[in-house]
């Protein structure tokens, strides 16, 4: 039969238990629910407690449904013994305790505290946590530290957190009361009195947050399709954010494509962080559904997803992001392919624990960002060191003859676009070629050279 059982901590738990079944033993499985211990446990049934633990909870009248009360054995204080009155005649008056108004202003003494039993041994808090399986996932998101000892199993640990917070609990009531009681022209005062206002808003507003709209405390997941590229499968990341399409090297590799890469449109990709861009890919097939659709690809050295489709293919194709039907749209054909799930996301997106693999791409992408990132501050250094060489030359007067300068090499290593490219940043053709013959047709250096000169010449003006 089912039995019923509530505590007046107001806990309710169910109980499957036999007719015959002794109330001692029906104790002993209620000590594991509730964390009460047996000795200390006091079971009512229709408002009578259960004495007997000899008898069947058939005979004590329980049935299939009934409910029972938990409560803790109280200790009886034990009554003074009137015989010294009977016998003397006389009243003890000792334990009545006189206002202090009545003893000239001095302090009556206080009564020792005494601590209720259990509400801070942390062998009993660590007991009922455990005996309540609600209550341990509440602490486990609310008070990670706290649930972490608490799965580990060792007293010692959980107890030395315990402690910690409880202190860290009292400071903070400590100095509430300090700062409650202090001058109210206190600046200090005043400033924490200012930060528990804000902090009552905060969480007032977040308590309205959870109620109006929970949803925007979870995660939400990125947007990727599945697509085919020269014939390969591969999962695509949909990013109305980004300039261009892009792919990683090793997508690359696999899809068969990177015979197709031109290196002259290598160089770094900045965003969030900076890699290293291969280069470009300036037309491949890309396969959605049954549709195939064309676009250029940046080949990233070390790239954590496969694909990226960029607003580039995105506005080329008139593609529309429908969050309502859950799919991309393509305005030139209409054809529609879902965004994928959590459970289908590549081992880079998905929001669970990340594995090895993860932490491995995540690695060398902060290398491939650091390495960037050292490559492009040592270019900046070499072109600011130069510019400083050049202006130091041409200002210092030069003793003797007037020699001819060098002519220029007529061997050029650059290449048109790289001047075109220059060119297009606002800098005139005669300083491009020059910087690019210095810089033996390494186009990213002698862009960095034309922009520490122009910053040279902006500080100059300025002073």
């Amino acid at each position: 039969m089912k039995v019923t059982v509530a505590t007046l901590s107001d806990t309710v738990f169910t109980l499957e238990v036999s007719p015959d079944m002794e109330v001692e033993n029906f104790k002993a499985l209620c000590e594991v629910e509730s964390g009460i211990s047996a000795q200390e446990m006091v079971v009512l049934y229709n408002g009578q407690p259960l004495t007997d633990g000899k008898k069947a909870l058939s005979e004590v009248g329980l049935a299939d449904g009934d409910m029972v009360m938990l409560d803790r054995r109280r200790q009886q204080r034990a009554a003074p013994a009137p015989a010294a009155a009977a016998a003397g005649g006389l009243f003890d008056f000792s334990r009545i305790q006189v206002p202090s108004n009545l003893l000239g202003g001095a302090p009556a003494p206080a009564p020792a505290p005494r601590a209720r039993a259990g509400e801070e041994d942390p062998a009993t808090i660590r007991e009922m946590l455990r005996a309540n399986p609600d209550q341990a996932a509440m602490l486990k998101q609310n008070n990670p530290r706290l649930a972490e000892a608490l799965e580990g199993g060792d007293l010692e640990a959980f107890a030395k957190v315990l402690k910690e917070q409880q202190e860290a609990r009292r400071e903070r009531e400590r100095q509430r009361t300090r700062m409650m009681t202090a001058d109210p022209f206190d600046m200090e005062a005043q400033r924490l009195i200012q930060q528990e206002i804000e902090q009552k808003n905060i969480d007032h507003n977040m308590e309205l947050a959870m109620e109006a709209a929970p949803e925007s405390f979870g995660t939400v997941i990125m947007l990727y399709i599945n697509c085919k590229v020269n014939g390969h499968d591969v999962k695509a990341f949909v990013d109305s954010g980004a300039q261009a399409t892009i792919m990683s090297q090793a997508a690359a590799e696999r899809c068969g494509i990177m015979r197709l890469v031109d290196q002259r449109w290598a160089g770094i990709a900045k965003g969030v962080g900076t890699q290293k861009i291969i280069g470009r890919v300036h037309m491949v097939q890309i396969q959605l559904e049954q549709e195939y659709l064309t676009s250029s690809f940046s080949i990233l050295e070390n790239q954590p997803m496969d694909m990226l489709l960029g607003l580039d293919m995105l506005k080329k194709h008139q593609c529309t992001i429908d969050l309502g039907k859950n799919c991309l749209t393509i305005g030139t054909t209409g054809t529609q392919t879902r965004f994928l799930p959590e459970g289908e996301l590549p081992p880079c997106a998905r929001l669970s624990g990340a594995g090895s693999e993860g932490g491995e791409e995540e690695a060398a992408v902060k290398a491939s960002q650091k390495e960037a990132g050292s490559l492009e501050d040592k270019q900046l250094a070499e072109a600011l060191a130069r510019s400083a060489s050049e202006t130091m030359d041409t200002s210092e007067p030069k003793a003797g003859p007037s020699n001819p300068s060098p002519a220029a090499p007529t061997n050029t290593t650059f290449k048109e676009t790289d001047v075109a490219n220059m060119m297009s940043m606002g800098f005139p053709r005669e300083a491009c070629i020059a910087e690019l013959t210095k810089a033996n047709g390494d186009v990213n250096v002698a862009i960095a050279s034309m922009f520490a000169k122009s910053l040279s010449a902006s500080f100059g003006q300025k002073k």
